[in-house]
């Protein structure tokens, strides 16, 4: 058998992530790779740990990219504040809810589950009852942007309520960094983990994380030692600490994270809140093209992710056929639903590099080619017109 270079077709990213890739950081990746305690690399890791501290709008002295994706960012939080007989609240609306269930348990903590229905939000109400009824829990964990669903939370109440019964917040961003507004100091968070593959408009394979001081000398004063090396922040902390000489501890992805510089000097660029409007413009031309069409979204207005837009399926319309059409067809990828909302929602992504009107202009003629295409009960002949009138 002959091998060959591997070369993918071009596709427009409109999934729930990866998104599209900004050429300038695909270029940024391309560059001579150094070694990972080079002193002009580690000129370039501090850039870094102060751009994401501008993404994150965070002091925090630990704030840093884990090595790994944004699953890794997710179990450097667990692992690191949980330890075994911890009691933790856990809220779920979605997916990801239930992953850090999984981390909670496997630290060999206790979960408590609040549970709200798939496509809303996380509600208060029923998270300070879970508080009241244990006042020994010791953290709250909670999805800031749900990227199963498209709900977005609302982290600033969540997070006073559980400094109010004495715990750290944990908080996932992973869809929300760089897209909708991450407040890390104001909403006083304790430990928030994202991923560079969504709003950022980077490849996959890094993860942003930031700790406070209050959740740090919950790490330095643990009883028991972290379950995963790797990941233990009381060594990591020697390589991506400062006002030290930089401990090996382990190879840095040196590429990527050229790519993850380019991505946060680009963001900065722009500016945070210019970031934020692009995202809701580009979001309120989608919802106008697809509602003109006749579509609906799950999540009610003011709980929607404007970055991550869970639509449904018209009826008597196969989710697979239209996906691979869309795919085949046009080079390009939405995301199916998930879990209880398999087979009922299509995943429209506006993310990073993918929120641009030229993306809305084809997923929305694309997806309008095909459902006519299928006999779908569907509005024809309208969509791009509602969408232009708002880009315009």
């Amino acid at each position: 058998m002959t091998v060959q270079s591997f070369n993918p077709p071009i596709r427009t990213l409109m999934g729930p992530g990866p998104s599209d890739v900004h050429p300038r950081i695909l270029n940024a990746l391309a560059r001579p790779t150094i070694g990972h305690l080079d002193p002009v690399f580690v000129e370039m890791m501090d850039d870094v740990k102060g751009l994401l501290q501008y993404a994150f709008q965070t002091e925090n002295e630990l704030t840093m990219p884990v090595s790994a994706p944004g699953s890794a960012g997710m179990e450097t939080c667990f692992v690191n504040l949980v330890e075994p007989g911890d009691k933790v609240i856990v809220c779920q609306n979605g997916v990801f809810g239930g992953r850090m269930k999984e981390n909670v348990e496997r630290c060999g903590g206790i979960a408590v589950m609040v549970e709200d229905e798939w496509g809303n939000a996380v509600d208060p109400a029923k998270v300070e009852q879970a508080l009241e009824s244990n006042p020994d829990a010791k953290i709250v964990a909670f999805v800031h942007a749900e990227t199963s669903t498209g709900a977005q939370s609302d982290a600033k109440t969540l997070s006073e309520l559980a400094h109010k019964h004495d715990c750290l917040v944990i908080l996932d961003t992973v869809t929300s960094l760089g897209g909708t507004p991450v407040l890390i100091d104001e909403w006083q968070i304790d430990a928030v983990y994202s991923g560079t593959q969504k709003c950022l408009s980077c490849t996959p394979g890094i993860s942003p994380v930031s700790f406070s001081e209050r959740a740090l000398d919950k790490v330095k004063n643990r009883e028991t030692r972290v379950q995963s090396w790797f990941l233990d922040l009381n060594l990591v902390m020697g390589y991506w600490g400062s006002g030290q000489k930089r401990a090996y501890h382990h190879t840095a992805p040196v590429n990527a994270l050229y790519g993850l510089h380019e991505s946060l000097v680009m963001l900065k660029n722009e500016g945070l809140e210019n970031a934020w409007k692009r995202h809701a413009d580009n979001h309120d031309a989608l919802k106008a093209g697809l509602e003109a069409m006749g579509l609906s979204f799950v999540v009610k207005p003011d709980e929607r992710l404007p970055q991550l837009n869970s639509v449904t399926i018209p009826d008597g319309v196969d989710d697979a056929t239209v996906r691979s059409r869309l795919l085949n067809e046009f080079n390009l990828e939405i995301g199916a639903g998930l879990g209880a909302l398999a087979g009922k929602v299509w995943r429209i992504g506006l993310m990073g590099f993918s929120s641009r009107a030229e993306n809305i202009l084809l997923c929305v003629s694309a997806l309008e080619a095909v459902l006519s295409d299928l006999n779908a009960p569907i509005n024809s002949g309208v969509a791009l017109k509602a969408i232009q009138e708002k880009l315009d």
